[in-house]
């Protein structure tokens, strides 16, 4: 199905926004049965910076998938994901911020400046922000199309930064940061490879 009358897309993206919680759920039912590990600040904190990743990921799915597939109804996904992608990272950080440090902002700057993957995670936190604030069609209206699109062209040097992040931050089994690289590394590929396609048409 290429595209979607309105009351289809209206439960598709409750479905959607429901699975997107379904991590969070997951995580809460953990924590209620006490069931995070010797250690469950460092299970949520890897737990909730997974998912972060993981979101960044789909949302730059949506684009290629649409272009492959031919389904315009994914593109009505995209700003929903890109969002989670911020929820996510919110509570990553602030999982760091208020249960691993409890507020002690001189001993976050210093793991800022001296952790090279907290100074990339935290970079790319950081970038992350105006893309959500943003990701409204007022906002998006104000700015103008052109602007808005160039200004989200930053989701791309935010997920290298994540990738970066979750390597660094991993000291022996690299199987997951390796797969997030190799997916993001393809993404990368495909969205290059259409632009050179349009720029050559």
């Amino acid at each position: 199905m290429k595209t979607l009358n309105n009351e289809a897309t209206a439960w598709l993206k409750i479905s959607v926004f429901l699975l997107a919680l379904i991590p969070l759920f997951k995580l809460g039912i953990s924590g209620y049965f006490d069931n995070l590990g010797a250690n469950p600040i460092e299970k949520i904190t890897h737990r909730t910076g997974y998912w972060t990743l993981s979101f960044l990921l789909i949302t730059l799915t949506v684009t290629p998938l649409r272009r492959l597939t031919g389904c315009l109804w994914l593109t009505r996904l995209r700003r929903m994901l890109g969002l989670f992608a911020f929820f996510y990272g919110c509570l990553h950080f602030l999982t760091y911020l208020v249960l691993d440090q409890f507020f002690d902002w001189d001993n976050i700057l210093k793991d800022i400046i001296k952790r090279p993957y907290i100074t990339v995670g935290f970079a790319a936190f950081v970038l992350l922000i105006p893309l959500a604030i943003t990701s409204n069609n007022r906002l998006i209206k104000l700015i103008g199309g052109k602007q808005w699109k160039l200004l989200h062209c930053a989701i791309y040097p935010i997920a290298i930064g994540g990738v970066v992040h979750f390597w660094w931050l991993v000291k022996k089994d690299i199987t997951q940061p390796l797969i997030f690289s190799l997916l993001l590394g393809i993404l990368l590929v495909i969205r290059l490879f259409y632009k050179w396609r349009d720029f050559v048409k």
